[in-house]
C-alpha cells in the first residue's frame, strides 16, 4: 500500500512526544512489511524540510504554529498527485479536518483527545480555541474510520457522536527485549519515580503533595523530564520541604531512563487523562510497579492490585497511601513487579503494526494480491 500520513510533528522535532513515537513503531514496521510511506508534517526552525527516517519519506511544512495553515494546501501541491491508498491523520493536537482533502480513502488514528483537559495546561484563549475545534469531529469526519490506541479513546469518540462500531481499538507496544527487570538494580530504600512532562496537566504537583506525606525519612522521589512547569514545581519543593528528598533530573537519555526505572519501587502517575500509559507499560516491562490515578488511558495500562494500585484523581491522601502499602512491603513490590512483566509481553509494537496494517487494508479495500 502507499500510505500518507499526517500529523504535527515527526520523532525528530525537539517537541515530539508519546504520539510521534507510536506513529513511527507503527509506521516504519509497515515500511519493512514492504509498505510505501510518507510523513507530512510541520517543521521547527534549523530542521530539514526533507528527511528519511525509518523508512519513511517526511515532508516538513511550516512549523508548529503555521503547519495546520499550510498542510492542505502543500498536500494540494505536492502529495496529492502522487496517490495513495489511504491517508491516515494522526489526530493529537487541533484536528486538520482530512475529510475536507479530498483524499480517497481516510482513515482517523487518535491517541486521545484534549477535550477539558486543555484548561489545565494553556491560556484561556488557545485552551477554547482547542476545546472547540475537537467539538465538530462527528460532523467533519462522518464516515471516516476510526483507530484508538485505548478503549478510554475509543469511548471518548462514542461520547463525541463518533459511532462505536467505526472504531477500532489497537493497543501500543512495548519493547520488552529493552525492557526488562533487574532485581539488583532495586534501591535499597524506598524509591518514586515520575518519568515525563513536566506540564501542569501532568498532576506532577499532585505526586509532590502526595510524598510530602508520606512518613518514610529515607524514602526518595526523583523526577525526571523536562518542560515549563518545572519552576514552578521546584517552588512546591521548597514550599514543602523536600529539598532533601527529591531530586530534578532533567531530561535524560535512554539508558538512565532504563536504569531509573529498574531501580524504582513505583512509577508515580496522576494525569486525569492520558491516552494510554506508555511509560507505565516500559515500568512493567522491568518489573517495576505503578501507582497512577484511575484516569482515562491510564487505567487500561495499570491492573489495579496486581501490576500497580489505581487511585481516585486527584486524591492526595489516596496517593500517599499507596506509597506507604509499597514503601512497607517489598515483597509487595516484587510481586506487583513479577505481574507487571507478565502483562508487558503482552503488548508487542509487531503486534500493533499487523493489526494496523490489516485494518488499512480493509478500508482501502485491497486483498493481499492488491497490496503485494
Amino acid at each position: 500500500m502507499r500510505l500518507l500520513v499526517v500529523n504535527w510533528q515527526d520523532r525528530e522535532n525537539p517537541q515530539a512526544g508519546g504520539a510521534e513515537i507510536h506513529l513511527h513503531e507503527i509506521f516504519e514496521r509497515l515500511v519493512l512489511r514492504g509498505h510505501e510511506v510518507s510523513l507530512l508534517c510541520g517543521g521547527w526552525r534549523g530542521g530539514a524540510s526533507r528527511a528519511m527516517s525509518g523508512g519513511i519519506d517526511i515532508h516538513r511544512v511550516g512549523t508548529r504554529h503555521t503547519f495546520p495553515f499550510l498542510a492542505r494546501r502543500y498536500y494540494a501541491r505536492v502529495l496529492a498527485q502522487a496517490g495513495e491508498h489511504v491517508l491516515i491523520e494522526d489526530i493529537n493536537k487541533i484536528p486538520l479536518y482530512t475529510p475536507k482533502w479530498g483524499a480517497p480513502c481516510l482513515m482517523a488514528l487518535v491517541p486521545h483527545l484534549f477535550g477539558g483537559t486543555a484548561f489545565q495546561e494553556a491560556a484561556a484563549p488557545l485552551a477554547t480555541a482547542v476545546w472547540l475545534a475537537e467539538r465538530p469531529l462527528a460532523m467533519m469526519y462522518a464516515g471516516v474510520p476510526f483507530e484508538a490506541i485505548s478503549e478510554s479513546t475509543a469511548d471518548d469518540l462514542a461520547s463525541r457522536g463518533i459511532p462505536r462500531a467505526s472504531v477500532r481499538v489497537i493497543h501500543p507496544g512495548v519493547h520488552a527485549d529493552r525492557y526488562t527487570p533487574d532485581a539488583a538494580a532495586r534501591n535499597p530504600d524506598p524509591l518514586f519515580v515520575y518519568l515525563g512532562r513536566l506540564k501542569r496537566y501532568k498532576g506532577v504537583d499532585i505526586v509532590l503533595r502526595a510524598f510530602a506525606r508520606l512518613a518514610h525519612p529515607r524514602a526518595q522521589l526523583q523526577i525526571a523530564g523536562t518542560g515549563d512547569y518545572r519552576a514552578e514545581l521546584e517552588r512546591l519543593v521548597d514550599s514543602l520541604d523536600l529539598r532533601a528528598r527529591v531530586s530534578f533530573l532533567g531530561f535524560i537519555p535512554e539508558e538512565q531512563k532504563l536504569a531509573l526505572l529498574r531501580r524504582a519501587w513505583a512509577v508515580v502517575f496522576a494525569s486525569p487523562k492520558e491516552g494510554w500509559g506508555m511509560t507505565n507499560l516500559e515500568a512493567a516491562a522491568c518489573a517495576t510497579a505503578v501507582i497512577a490515578s484511575d484516569s482515562p488511558g491510564l487505567r487500561e495500562s495499570v491492573i489495579d492490585g496486581e501490576t500497580g494500585m489505581l487511585v481516585p484523581h486527584g486524591d492526595i491522601a489516596a496517593m500517599t497511601s499507596a506509597m506507604d502499602r509499597l514503601a512497607t512491603t517489598p515483597a509487595l513490590v516484587r510481586s506487583m513487579g513479577e505481574r507487571g512483566r507478565r502483562f508487558a509481553e503482552g503488548f508487542t509494537w509487531d503486534r500493533a503494526a499487523a493489526e494496523t496494517e490489516q485494518h488499512l487494508r480493509e478500508i482501502a479495500g485491497l486483498g493481499e494480491e492488491e497490496v503485494a
